[in-house]
């Protein structure tokens, strides 16, 4: 959460430069964003509150080479422009914005209170800045001040600062910082991804855990923050494209990105075989494999499982990042660890891996931002390379991130090529559903928003479909949404159910069918408005989401209609599709 750019170069243009990399990061949080840049031994910082844009950069701060930039996810203290970063030290001789949470921050302020320093926001980064000056009286530099308070938090934290002598210094712990160069003039950027900067650099450093940094005039120093030695600093090729964020005529992300599903398989599809089947023989060794992610990453590692249970006949387990202590020791060497996430940096998930990489469990992860700590962590490193989302709710990730599980579990199998035709196989079917009117799905969003709750039932590998569909519901509409294993709707969901209540089944073709029809027969029998997510008509049905079927991948054409769905109710209700409140896709802190 919270995205963190800045700029140091021979452009004049720092704030418009660090702008542009802002907007490609406030997936990340955008409660809030600042801008702040150095001239003539002045800082000059604006701040807003909500949507980034152009107003601050262009009118109220002037030219400059460096810069830093800030959007704000909320953690603590309210979304106002006080509270917005980055935040000025006392004598406004730097400023400094942060992305993390500081878990110690209650008690280092009550000290500093103590100590007379004053506070004038709400938030857990102020404490930060009045920490640095606090070291700074004894510390030799500023350097050095922010290394010892750096020392003394608490927390999965990232830091960046702007001195009045157009210095940066920036620190991490846990919170991702990367920092591109420009090889041609030398120019440093500093981001939360490497995203942000493609295009600009072709050479990048990811800052590792326990790290900081000097830039100053373009000569960069990296330093371990636990001894202050200097370390060198190792940049890569940057092997990425700089991406289209232009909507290409769609009216939101959210809908291109879904209509970007097809071309997100064709990309899993084409990459190389054998790092599959290397994985495939280790997984069919392993005693236990587990699959991990967060919210919507970690339904699709529930799918995996399922795909490696149905098909690998592989005792697979899945997990949720952050309610997963119980099984941390019951891993080792014999098991292995299947870890599944968008950004990389998932917080609650990398604190997983911190814990059982030790213990000798081997790693493996499907990633999708290139240099992400989930992926330099691994053993087996997967990247989806299905494009940037800038939309928060993640749709053709999601898709991809079941393909993959689909195809490990086929390779396991030693049936890969089948698996590789399945999903093309699927594919193709994704690409004539997109093609068809969504007026039936818009006419079915007008009956359904008036409603106050949804309910979704499911079976099989459908109900990671219906999971998936109640996160995308509740994510885009802000109504309840409810998953119901369909096996357990007589044993206790059907007390719910009563007149006009909507209930959306998904029917598959096949074995379960029957099991799934007699489910809506029961839910209509009582008073349920009954949405059938199908192929073919049923009689209990009142409305109809059609779905070709796809087989063995139906699940990664079955949620399709559920994402487009999603996305036509909170358009009727209102909503922000591509910004939804109070959430953000990268979730940096626990």
């Amino acid at each position: 959460m919270c995205g963190i750019f800045a700029y140091q170069g021979q452009e004049t243009k720092a704030a418009e430069i660090v702008l542009a990399g802002l907007k490609r990061l406030d997936y990340r949080g955008y409660d809030s964003w600042g801008v702040a840049v150095t001239q003539n031994g002045q800082i000059s910082v604006e701040k807003e509150v909500g949507k980034i844009t152009d107003i601050v950069a262009l009118k109220n701060l002037p030219q400059a080479t460096v810069g830093i930039a800030h959007t704000r996810w909320a953690t603590t203290g309210a979304v106002t422009k006080i509270n917005a970063h980055p935040h000025y030290s006392s004598n406004k001789s730097f400023v400094l914005a942060q992305n993390g949470i500081v878990e110690n921050y209650h008690a280092l302020k009550n000290e500093l209170l103590r100590k007379g320093y004053e506070f004038i926001s709400e938030t857990d980064t102020e404490v930060i800045v009045r920490l640095i000056e606090e070291k700074q009286k004894t510390a030799v530099s500023l350097q050095e001040a922010v290394r010892l308070a750096f020392l003394d938090l608490e927390g999965r934290n990232t830091i960046i600062i702007l001195t009045k002598d157009e210095e940066i210094i920036a620190a991490r712990n846990g919170s991702p910082l990367v920092v591109g160069k420009d090889s041609k003039n030398g120019a440093l950027y500093f981001s939360s991804d490497v995203l942000s900067f493609a295009g600009l650099a072709q050479e990048v450093l990811v800052v590792e855990n326990g790290q900081m940094l000097k830039a100053e005039k373009g000569k960069l120093a990296l330093y371990d923050i636990s001894s202050g030695e200097e370390r060198k600093a190792i940049f890569e090729k940057l092997d990425i494209e700089a991406g289209k964020i232009d909507l290409e005529g769609f009216p939101h992300y959210m809908l291109k990105e879904i209509h970007d599903t097809p071309e997100a398989l064709t990309k899993l599809l084409l990459q190389d075989e054998k790092p599959f089947l290397e994985l495939a023989e280790v997984v069919k060794t392993a005693r236990y494999v587990y699959t991990i992610g967060s919210g919507t990453a970690g339904i699709a590692a529930s799918q995996a499982a399922f795909y490696l249970r149905e098909y690998a006949k592989i005792n697979a387990i899945s997990l949720i990042g952050a309610d997963s202590n119980e099984y941390w020791p019951l891993m080792g060497p014999k098991d292995v660890l299947i870890v599944f996430s968008q950004s990389g940096e998932t917080a609650d998930v990398l604190e997983v891996l911190e814990k059982v990489k030790p213990q000798g469990i081997k790693l493996a992860s499907f990633v999708n931002m290139p240099g992400s700590m989930i992926t330099r962590m691994s053993d087996y490193k997967f990247m989806a390379q299905a494009g940037a989302e800038f939309c928060v709710l993640s749709t053709k990730i999601f898709v991809s991130q079941m393909a993959f599980g689909y195809l490990l579990a086929k390779a396991v199998a030693g049936c890969l090529e089948k698996g590789k035709s399945e999903v093309t196989r699927a594919k193709a079917v994704i690409g004539d559903l997109l093609k068809r009117s969504t007026k039936p799905i818009e006419d079915l969003a007008e009956v359904l928003k008036d409603k106050k709750d949804i309910f979704i039932l499911g079976k099989g590998e459908n109900l990671a479909v219906a999971r998936e569909g109640m996160v995308k519901l509740v994510e885009a509409t802000y109504k309840h949404v409810h998953a119901i294993p369909a096996g357990d709707l007589k044993h206790y969901a059907i007390t719910i159910v009563e007149k006009g209540v909507p209930v959306m089944v998904i029917v598959p073709e096949g074995e379960s069918k029957n099991d799934l029809l007699m489910a809506a027969d029961e839910v209509k029998s009582r008073g349920a408005t009954v949405i059938g997510v199908a192929e073919t008509k049923a009689e209990s049905f009142d409305f109809q989401m059609q779905v070709p079927s796809s087989g063995e991948t139906a699940a990664l054409v079955n949620i399709i209609p559920f994402q487009l769905l999603a996305y036509f109710l909170g358009l009727k209700l209102g909503h922000n599709i591509d910004r939804p409140r109070n959430i953000a896709k990268s979730v940096t802190v626990k």
